[in-house]
């Protein structure tokens, strides 16, 4: 009988190894992985076509929005800080159902809500229990399937926030209770992924440390350093981007189409999400560089465009730069995984990732929160999405700068050795 191989804190059995636990096999794993995170970041982009419903019943200033979304926005940032290497140490089912039972708190705070307290509750609740899943999920997928779990880690996210952007547009406009229905399809969802998280097998052992791991200390394996280097200014640029379209896109379609429809306040994060899902799929057989170089030339170019076309008041130009800008959201996002996480050891990927999701929060939390702010205090949306698209721009260009000065990493290297699952390998790690 072949032997487990040992890796720290991990234990991968062999297919002779005797059955324990009756679990989900690999395939059915990483599709219910995947789905966890489909549908958090769907619940996080639902509310977005729903303000201007609030607005209407309670009356509340454009700040307030800018306030619930920096609320949000704080809440995952702090929860990846403290949550995001725990499931290193307890396991990654024990963090999945605890995320899950607070996304379910979220959504009921959510469907009951009658005032922008109740909104703001719902709001940090959603984001603490996004935060702590989005890392321990993440890993768990590249424990599974190395090559399909790093592909995963970047669809999903891209999935889960157009589907999340476009459906929740639909129900407001053409389905009744508004306010509600979203949020307790959200809440059946989440329920049925916490019975599936029961059958998940277990891909880390159980190790101390995990109240030590909650005090925040930045800290990276020495290897890690210069991929991370290289990947987090784009990560900066191209989670900016989304801040823009999360923040400003809303108003900004709805402006240009003359139209007050749910469906355009959806409309350009829908697109951008899709446009970056779809690039993640046609760019991943290329080398990791290539990808992140290509994406921040596609965000310059897409942002461009976008900030030329709200000028202009073209709807359609503004929807086309949206869609190559995503592409290069895509591009930035499936590049940068795939340059760092599979180089992780699977007992320091979910802290890996907990890094990465938090460098991606702060370039679009941050941007997204002063350009609300400044809309609110100048009156001038035009002006104030072009002086956040020049920003996004700017990050954009000091991303490329920094790629094309890094001679020292050959694109081979970085890429094209864990773009196929056969240089990959293909690893399956349970104990329960």
């Amino acid at each position: 009988m072949k032997s487990p191989t040992r890796v720290p804190g991990v234990l991968t059995e062999s297919p002779t190894q005797a059955p324990g636990p009756r679990r989900l096999p690999n395939t059915a794993s990483l599709v219910l992985l995947a789905s966890i995170i489909v549908s958090f970041l769907a619940a996080s982009s639902a509310p977005t076509p729903l303000y201007a419903h609030y607005q209407a019943q309670w009356g509340f200033t454009p700040l307030t929005t800018t306030v619930v979304f920096g609320a949000y926005a704080i809440a995952v940032l702090a929860a990846l800080l403290v949550f995001g290497k725990v499931s290193d140490h307890l396991g990654r089912r024990p963090v999945l159902w605890a995320a899950l039972g607070g996304q379910a708190i979220a959504m009921l705070v959510f469907a009951s809500a009658g005032n922008v307290t109740a909104l703001l509750v719902a709001r940090i609740i959603q984001g603490l229990s996004t935060g702590s899943a989005m890392a321990a999920v993440g890993a768990a997928m590249v424990d599974v399937d190395r090559p399909k779990g790093t592909l995963a880690n970047a669809v999903a996210p891209l999935a889960g926030t157009a589907t999340g952007s476009l459906a929740s547009a639909l129900i407001v406009q053409y389905l009744p209770a508004p306010g509600h229905l979203v949020y307790v399809l959200l809440l059946a969802v989440f329920a049925l992924q916490a019975v599936g998280v029961l059958l998940l097998p277990e891909t880390v052992r159980p190790k101390p440390g995990a109240l030590a791991s909650l005090v925040p200390r930045p800290a990276l394996p020495r290897h890690l350093l210069r991929p991370v280097a290289i990947t987090a200014p784009v990560l900066l640029a191209v989670w900016a981007l989304a801040g823009f379209h999360g923040s400003l896109g809303p108003a900004l379609t709805t402006r240009l189409a003359h139209s007050d429809s749910a469906v355009y306040r959806g409309l350009s994060l829908f697109t951008l999400a899709a446009a970056a899902a779809v690039s993640v799929l046609l760019l991943r057989g290329l080398p990791a560089l290539v990808v992140l170089r290509t994406a921040v030339i596609a965000v310059i170019t897409g942002t461009a465009i976008t900030i030329a076309s709200t000028t202009a008041g073209w709807t359609a130009g503004f929807l086309i730069g949206t869609g190559i800008a995503g592409i290069g959201f895509g591009g930035g996002l499936h590049g940068g995984i795939r340059m760092v996480v599979p180089l992780a050891a699977s007992g320091e990927r979910a802290g890996v990732l907990s890094l990465l999701h938090t460098v991606s929060y702060l370039g679009m939390g941050l941007p997204a929160v002063l350009g609300g702010a400044a809309v609110v205090r100048s009156g001038d949306l035009p002006a104030t999405a072009a002086r956040y698209g020049a920003a996004v721009i700017a990050l954009a260009v000091l991303a490329l700068a920094g790629l094309l000065a890094d001679r020292r990493t050959p694109a081979h290297r970085t890429g094209s050795a864990i773009a196929s699952p056969a240089a990959a390998g293909t690893e399956r790690s349970c104990i329960g």
